[in-house]
């Protein structure tokens, strides 16, 4: 269900009002509707993909009950895991590998065309793959025990607010929350859901979709464009990313909240990191603890040699790339983000030790190292990204600066501002109580209103996708 909808705003308080409806103490019966409509909910892209979902479901499943039972060697492990893998690579990039082995063989003169399943990716599928198999490996390492409620464990892989764009959350924390019993509709943690839900629409619907237009008349026709707008295109661009996806996952962390769970904090102001290696610790936090705990740490992390520990995490990032999505693109995305961690890592410069000034430096340098390489995101290609970034440093092209219709600019203007202001206030004032937190009545509930009126007035109301969706 993506939230931006019109679906969801009429069908959520149904979901919320029917799942509160049930007996305090029928917390099987609870979990049971929530599985249900998170079921019916996946089902409305597509009913055959239900069955993917539901296929690696059982397999994770059985597969940590068999872990359990008599603790299999690595090579039989690693069976298991290319079993459960197998559907996303067959969905998701086996047209990838045919088309690159095909444009291999071209070079040699010999023609080939091979075709896969690219058209009818699973939606999610990368988001709930991952959280299986994390949860496989936590029993395989002993860090949990298998769960044996079916019914328990299909739920945790399915929850609606998270399938679709995560975040990926650990069985250790979500099934716990499962099996307690939930004694009362917990007013303080609805309300603060209900915030998170109100600033995630902001974000998605007043800044991020509303940049979108720009970057998308822009990039999408950069031959037609200076520079100047190009450039303007990729900040537009690094702030639309951030404020649909942290949008996205403020909304999914909300509507867990308002049922009574805590889920996974997924995004903490990374356009304030004063590192690469910082913006992995604030940028899509889950995916970031996922690879630190089944990939970096598994193969030494940082517990060895200098040259091992730069490997480690070349090789981590990689994987990150290639999990984004079936392109070169994301591959040299994900490398160019190892890259710059280990060219920190081998000066020290992961974190910042020259007060204020040194601090601010170090955030605008790092804001704009990512910026770039968030093209390569982007673009479709490795030639357009290339040829984008050579378009702002080439004052010899044409020139057409790209001016979008009223009001565009002065409404992103406006989102952004609003934006920074309220991540200034987060991240330097954390102690201090926001407006939407304010003791006073009248202010919280004037700020609120505010919002709604911003949000219905200046919103893009396309029910687009998040962009994170497609992965």
């Amino acid at each position: 269900m993506i939230f931006n909808s019109f679906q969801f705003i009429v069908l959520f308080p149904f979901i919320f009002l029917l799942y509160y409806v049930i007996p305090e103490k029928l917390t099987k019966v609870r979990n049971l509707f929530l599985l249900i409509v998170s079921y019916l909910l996946y089902m409305q892209w597509k009913p055959i993909y239900a069955l993917v979902l539901l296929g690696i479901t059982v397999a994770t499943y059985y597969t940590a009950l068999y872990i359990e039972s008599q603790k299999p060697s690595k090579p039989k492990l690693s069976i298991c895991l290319i079993i459960i893998l197998l559907p996303l690579f067959m969905f998701k990039y086996a047209d990838f590998i045919n088309n690159s082995i095909c444009d291999l063989f071209s070079m040699f003169g010999v023609q080939c065309s091979i075709s896969g399943l690219n058209w009818a990716i699973p939606i999610g599928i990368s988001f709930f793959t991952f959280q299986a198999i994390g949860y496989v490996l936590d029993v395989y390492y002993k860090k949990l025990n298998a769960e044996h409620d079916f019914m328990m464990y299909a739920l945790f892989v399915s929850f609606f607010p998270c399938i679709l764009s995560g975040p990926i959350n650990k069985a250790s924390l979500v099934i716990p929350q499962l099996k307690n019993l939930r004694v009362y509709f917990d007013y303080a943690k609805a309300v603060e859901g209900l915030k998170m839900l109100l600033w995630g629409m902001f974000m998605k619907v007043v800044v991020a979709d509303r940049a979108a237009l720009y970057v998308d008349t822009v990039l999408l026709n950069y031959e037609n464009y200076t520079g100047t707008s190009c450039f303007i295109a990729s900040l537009l661009y690094t702030i639309q990313i951030y404020t649909d996806f942290a949008g996205y996952s403020l909304m999914a962390i909300g509507v867990g909240k308002t049922l009574g769970f805590e889920l996974t904090e997924n995004f903490r102001r990374p356009y304030f990191a004063v590192s690469v290696t910082d913006f992995w610790h604030r940028w899509h936090i889950s995916l970031s603890t996922w690879l630190k705990d089944y990939i970096y740490i598994p193969m030494g992390g940082s517990r060895c040699s200098k040259v091992r520990n730069y490997w480690n995490i070349f090789v981590t990032f990689l994987i990150s790339g290639i999990w984004h999505g079936a392109n070169w693109t994301f591959i040299v995305w994900g490398v160019l983000h190892g890259f710059f961690q280990i060219v920190e890592k081998m000066t020290g410069q992961q974190k910042c030790n020259y007060g204020w000034v040194g601090k601010t430096i170090k955030i605008s340098l790092t804001f704009i190292t990512v910026n770039f390489i968030w093209i390569f995101f982007r673009m479709p290609t490795l030639a357009d990204a290339c040829a984008v970034i050579a378009r702002m440093f080439d004052p010899s092209l044409p020139k057409q600066i790209y001016i979008p219709p009223m009001p565009t600019l002065p409404l992103i203007a406006m989102g952004t501002t609003l934006l920074l202001l309220k991540d200034l206030h987060d991240e330097f004032l954390p102690n201090r109580a926001a407006l939407m937190d304010a003791r006073a009545t009248w202010v919280r509930w004037t700020t609120y209103i505010a919002l709604i009126i911003i949000i219905l007035v200046t919103g893009v109301f396309s029910s687009d996708q998040f962009i994170y969706a497609k992965f």
